[in-house]
């Protein structure tokens, strides 16, 4: 977050109070998944899952690299193997021609989504940097008076097979990319807030940049006079910033921009303490203040200056690095553990009747609803799936192996399937049930600003665990300093953090204290 801090949306969200008639009351922040407006429910069908543009050109990039490190290599083996030793002498050679085409397709901008679509503009610029790269490293062989230890066969063949293999490719990789892109999988679905004229000269310039992957689905507005139309620039109001939370928990959407000036910083504030529980980028349109900085001070959405508020928290890479991690952290776990889990399975069902397994309704990723499994810790016919009732100390509805692997949180060894499955992550603020209370008061009332915790998926283990916030909340602060460090996970998140907080768990395991 750079020009708001989350303190004083929550500050903002805290005071109960509206900035102007017409505006909605901040404390429906707390709802989980409010009703949208009709406008906004009749265009709300769950669009294709977005592909990211910056994880597509990292692919692309390597798989390049690979083709033509691994053509210079099996060319060598074709042709020269047994006459001339493949050596530091052609692999200096074959790495060179790699590095310096990577480079110069890079510079002639052929990793862009709108390069991969354009197959004949971009094989000009294809050929025309292999042929660069051949003659760089040609000119430095000749300068190094090394040539002629060089097969000329071999150099005409890489030339000839890299150029037809990477145009080929692109060839390929075109067809895909133009499928794709008409099923909108690389659009970012992008929410306007605010009417009037403002939002239609942002429309006006968004809908100039043709290569910005820019889709507006509509527009939301909090106010209900001659300043807020039903249609702005051809598209429909579909509520109000109320409604916008809702739509944004039943589809798919990526951007949202605000129109409302700077100044207006009330307005925007009290906005934004709705929509920053949202795992969305949120921009300021710079078309909508009079205040210039300088270029380096804004992000651009094509050409479109715009200052950001909110990022996503994972996205890109990060999704990619996150995902491979629990997946492959996680099924070694749950082999490992396997003995563990049978031996849990097999005290639970001889100590008392019933299945093994608990399967529970919990918020997940953005607030959708998943299916998260335990080993049962109750009697059968004492299990609450709703957790309308906190587990206490010495809770009779706790059978004797229960009140064992709940303290040790052996009974949520099974949650290793919902990691692989992808519901969960290893490490995240923990799903908690949908009926979970604090002082008899439902989460989300307690905390303002509670489903920020959503903004990724949750995990096993947490931030929060690890520092002595496990088990019973029986007060308000016990969730609030929960929430607290599940929020500063989320803004600090990263692989080495991940790995931090594992190593960290078993050792927290020992402070049973809260744990019933």
């Amino acid at each position: 977050m750079s020009a708001f801090d989350v303190r004083d949306l929550l500050k903002v969200a805290g005071q109960g109070e509206t900035v102007a008639a017409g505006f909605a009351d901040p404390a429906r922040v707390a709802e989980p998944v409010p009703k949208m407006a009709p406008p906004a429910e009749a265009v709300s069908p769950l669009p294709a899952p977005a592909i990211s543009p910056v994880v597509i050109a990292g692919l692309v990039r390597a798989a390049e690299f690979t083709l033509i490190v691994g053509l210079g290599a099996g060319l060598h083996v074709a042709l020269l193997r047994g006459v001339v030793p493949f050596g530091l002498t052609y692999a200096g050679a074959v790495v060179a021609v790699a590095a310096l085409a990577l480079a110069a397709f890079q510079a002639a901008g052929t990793y862009r989504i709108a390069a991969f679509r354009a197959f004949f503009k971009t094989a000009l610029k294809i050929s025309a940097g292999w042929m660069l790269a051949f003659l760089l490293v040609a000119t430095g062989l000749v300068l190094a008076k090394v040539a002629d230890h060089y097969s000329r066969l071999w150099l005409a063949a890489y030339f000839a097979g890299g150029l037809g293999l990477l145009l080929t490719g692109r060839f390929v990789l075109s067809g895909v990319i133009v499928a794709q892109t008409r099923k909108g999988r690389f659009d970012r679905r992008t929410a306007i807030v605010g009417g009037g004229k403002a939002a239609e000269e942002l429309i006006a310039a968004l809908e100039t940049q043709s290569e910005s992957g820019i889709r507006i689905v509509g527009v939301f507005d909090d106010r209900n006079d001659d300043r807020s139309t039903d249609v702005v620039a051809g598209y429909p109001k579909l509520g109000t910033v109320t409604d916008l939370v809702a739509y944004a928990r039943t589809t798919r959407l990526d951007l949202i921009v605000f129109t409302i000036p700077i100044s207006a910083e009330g307005r925007i504030l009290q906005m934004l303490s709705k929509l920053w529980v949202l795992p969305i980028d949120i921009r300021l349109s710079a078309h909508a203040t009079k205040l210039r900085l300088r270029p380096r001070s804004y992000s651009y959405l094509g050409s479109v200056p715009v200052l950001d508020v909110f990022d996503r928290p994972i996205a890109d890479w990060d999704v990619v690095m996150k995902t491979v991690f629990d997946r492959t952290v996680g099924l070694t776990m749950l082999v490992a553990l396997a003995p563990v889990m049978v031996g849990v399975a097999l005290a639970v069902k001889l100590t008392s009747r019933g299945p093994v397994f608990f399967r529970q309704k919990r918020h997940g990723f953005n607030n959708e609803l998943i299916d998260v499994f335990k080993f049962r810790s109750m009697y059968v016919d004492a299990c609450d799936a709703t957790a309308a009732k906190m587990v206490t100390k010495g809770d009779a509805r706790v059978t004797p192996v229960g009140r064992f692997i709940r303290k040790t949180s052996l009974d949520e060894l099974p949650q290793l399937f919902n990691v692989i499955k992808g519901d969960l992550s290893l490490v995240g603020p923990r799903p908690h049930a949908l009926q979970a209370k604090a002082a008899n008061t439902l989460y989300d009332q307690v905390v303002d600003g509670y489903f920020a915790r959503h903004k990724v998926k949750p995990g096993i283990t947490g931030w929060a665990q690890v520092n002595g916030w496990r088990g019973e909340t029986d007060t308000s602060e016990k969730l609030q300093r929960r929430v607290e460090h599940d929020l500063y996970y989320i803004e600090n998140w990263s692989v080495l953090f991940d790995l931090q907080i594992l190593m960290t768990t078993p050792f927290a395991l020992f402070k049973t204290e809260n744990a019933y």
